[in-house]
C-alpha cells in the first residue's frame, strides 16, 4: 500500500503511525525518503523486507512441502511453529530465552540509519508501544526512535522479553494503540486519515477449533484500542455537525480506509509469521492492487469528505 501510494504523486504523507510490522514499514520508509526522496523510500521498503526475508531463510518455522504444493500461505502445519507456540504457553521467553538474544536488534541497526530518521522533518512518525506496568500506550515520536523502541512496539510477550526504555518495560503496541491516531488528531496539520487494516473486525462465521478461536481472540484484542478510538471521532464529528461544539476547537476529521479483509481472509494469524520472499512479493502486490482501488475510487474524496462509514463499522 505504502509503495502505491508513494507513487502516486498527487498525495503527501505527512505522518504515519504504525505499529510492529506496521512501526518497521516507517522507520524504513522514512529512512529511504531520507536518503533518496520518494523513490528512495519506495526501494528501502523493498530492501528492508528482502533482507528480513533473506534473514530468515535457515529459520525452523517453514511451510510444509503440502501447504507449498497447495498454496496455503499460513503456518498451522508448520513443526517449528507449532513446536514454538506450544513452547510459548507452556514457560516464558525468560526462561526460554534467559540472555535475551534478539537478532531484530542487530538487523535493525545494521538496516536502518536511526539518526537519518530522528532528524527527518519532512515525516512524522508515531510508534506505539504498551507500557507493562501501567496497561497504558507510550506513542514514540521521531527523536525518541532507536532499534528498541521498534523492537518494544513488536514485542509480543509471550515469545519475547519486555523491551526495557527509560526504566519502564514495552509489549507490543498493538494492545493499546493499533495505531494510535490521536496524534494525527493533535499533531498534524491534515485532516485525512487512512486506515490501513489486516485485522478483520467482523468475521461471517463463529471460529470451532482451537487455532481459529485463538486467531479470533487475536484479532479481537489487537482492534480493541482502533474502536474506541473510531467511537470518539465519531462522537466529535457529531457533535461539530450539529453546533455542540466550536470548530476553532475541534478539527472534524476525515476517515478513510484501505481493508485488506477480502485479500487476507483464510490466512490466519500464523501467516503473519511467514517470512518467505514469495509471500511477502505476494502481499506487496495485494496492498499495491488495494491502495489502487481506494485510489481509483476515493481520490475525490480526500480533503473533501469520509469515504470511511463510521456507523457501519461501530453500529
Amino acid at each position: 500500500m505504502l509503495d502505491r501510494i508513494l507513487e502516486d504523486e498527487r498525495l503527501t504523507i505527512e505522518a504515519i503511525s504504525g505499529t510492529s510490522a506496521g512501526a518497521m514499514n516507517a522507520v524504513a520508509l522514512a529512512n529511504g525518503l531520507h536518503r533518496g526522496g520518494r523513490e528512495g523510500a519506495r526501494q528501502a521498503l523493498q530492501d528492508f523486507w528482502k533482507a528480513a526475508s533473506e534473514g530468515a531463510w535457515l529459520s525452523l518455522i517453514q511451510r510444509t512441502p503440502w501447504d507449498k504444493l497447495t498454496g496455503n500461505w499460513s503456518l498451522n502445519n508448520s513443526p517449528g511453529y507449532l513446536m514454538l507456540d506450544l513452547l510459548s504457553r507452556l514457560a516464558s521467553p525468560y526462561e526460554l530465552n534467559p540472555f535475551n538474544i534478539n537478532p531484530l536488534k542487530d538487523f535493525l541497526t545494521e538496516h536502518i540509519d536511526f539518526e537519518a530518521v530522528q532528524n527527518n522533518a519532512a515525516l512524522k512518525l508515531f510508534i506505539p508501544a504498551t507500557n507493562v506496568r501501567t496497561g497504558r500506550v507510550r506513542v514514540f515520536t521521531n527523536e525518541d526512535l532507536s532499534p528498541d523502541v521498534v523492537m518494544a512496539s513488536a514485542c509480543l510477550p509471550n515469545l519475547f522479553p519486555a523491551v526495557e526504555i527509560d526504566g519502564d518495560s514495552y509489549w507490543d503496541g498493538g494492545y493499546s494503540g493499533n495505531p494510535a491516531l490521536h496524534p494525527l488528531i493533535y499533531r498534524c496539520a491534515g485532516r485525512d486519515i487512512v486506515i490501513v487494516q489486516i485485522n478483520p473486525i467482523c468475521v461471517p462465521e463463529i471460529p470451532r477449533t482451537a487455532q481459529e478461536i485463538q486467531d479470533r481472540i487475536n484479532e479481537i484484542t489487537f482492534n480493541s484500542s482502533l474502536l474506541a478510538e473510531l467511537r470518539a471521532i465519531r462522537f466529535v464529528t457529531r457533535q461539530l455537525v450539529e453546533g455542540h461544539l466550536h470548530p476553532e476547537h475541534y478539527k472534524q476529521m476525515l476517515m478513510h480506509r484501505i481493508d485488506g479483509d477480502v485479500e487476507l481472509k483464510g490466512m490466519g494469524a500464523s501467516s503473519k509469521m511467514n517470512a518467505e520472499w514469495e509471500f511477502l512479493k505476494m502481499l506487496h502486490a495485494k496492498g499495491r492492487d488495494a491502495a489502487s482501488l481506494w485510489l481509483d475510487r476515493n481520490f475525490d474524496d480526500i480533503g473533501v469528505r469520509s469515504s470511511l462509514d463510521l456507523d457501519s463499522i461501530l453500529a
